[in-house]
């Protein structure tokens, strides 16, 4: 029996989320390098294949004027994202970075308000408030050293929930996704090179395969939930993503022994919950796409 759009969908987004919980893994599992130096390998492969896509289809390089600013901020506020996911997930366990990274959707309510205009409902507003106290939970305030990187961590979902704003302001003004994530992972390359430079470490055999697999696991994730919301809107298929916490939980037990604790797991309940008070609310009050 062949499958609707809506089950492929959810199907891509489950293996973009077992691909990024393994891109994770490869982060933690590089060891003592600085965070610009795995930043930089992780978006040198992601440009490579952006850049394939890019030649494949012949999109145009060219950017409208009124789409500028907003391709510029994506590029800025994702770069930011990532590098304070990476320095999350080196100090904190897989599952409470991760995590902090799924709010993400959260501040892209609040962004989408004022950068789009869009209007916010009282459950947006409910399920930002919910997931927020959640992050409380997972940060943990007056818990000393692991509460820098959790900081660290939050505002590694606010860039991205910043830079997911911008992106959905530029394809509305026509700029193709391979494009927005070509100009992104050059950008992100671009602006790690100085602080490489002054801070290299020459990474080992084995560093430089995790490295490698961190780049194809992250590309791998970028082409499956690409294929997914090709399947199938957002609404319907989103809550799926947070699949990419258990992974987390899972490998990060296995190959690092860790378990979260119970305040952590309290708050993945909470955020998880939210999201799926959002994800109920799009698909009973806005019109459905056919599959």
């Amino acid at each position: 029996m062949e499958k609707s759009n809506q089950q492929k969908g959810a199907l891509c987004i489950l293996c973009a989320a077992l691909c990024f919980a393994c891109m994770s893994a490869c982060v933690r599992l590089v060891g003592d390098l600085p965070t610009f130096e795995k930043a930089f390998f992780r978006n040198f492969v992601a440009a490579l294949a952006a850049g394939f896509i890019v030649r494949r289809q012949k999109l145009p390089l060219t950017v409208a004027k009124e789409s500028r600013v907003f391709v510029l901020l994506r590029c800025i506020f994702g770069t930011c994202g990532l590098l304070f996911n990476f320095y999350a997930i080196d100090h904190l366990n897989l599952a409470d970075a991760n995590m902090l990274n799924k709010l993400s959707p959260f501040f892209a309510i609040i962004f989408s308000y004022f950068l789009l205009k869009e209007k916010v409902r009282f459950v947006q507003v409910l399920a930002v408030i919910g997931a927020f106290c959640g992050a409380l939970l997972i940060i943990k305030p007056g818990n000393g050293l692991q509460v820098f990187p959790a900081v660290v961590g939050f505002l590694g979902g606010l860039g991205a929930g910043a830079a997911y704003t911008c992106v959905r302001k530029a394809t509305m003004g026509g700029v193709p996704s391979p494009v927005i994530v070509l100009y992104f992972s050059l950008f992100s390359c671009v602006m790690c090179v100085p602080l490489i430079v002054t801070n290299f470490v020459l990474p080992t055999a084995r560093q430089f395969l995790f490295l490698l697999l961190c780049g194809t696991f992250s590309a791998g994730g970028q082409f499956a939930i690409t294929a997914a919301y090709s399947f199938a809107p957002a609404k319907e298929i989103s809550v799926y993503d947070y699949s990419q916490v258990v992974f987390s939980a899972i490998i990060g037990f296995f190959l690092f022994g860790q378990v979260p604790d119970a305040f952590s797991i309290w708050g993945y309940v909470l955020i998880i919950a939210m999201a799926v008070l959002n994800f109920v609310y799009h698909n009973k009050f806005e019109p459905r796409e056919n599959t």
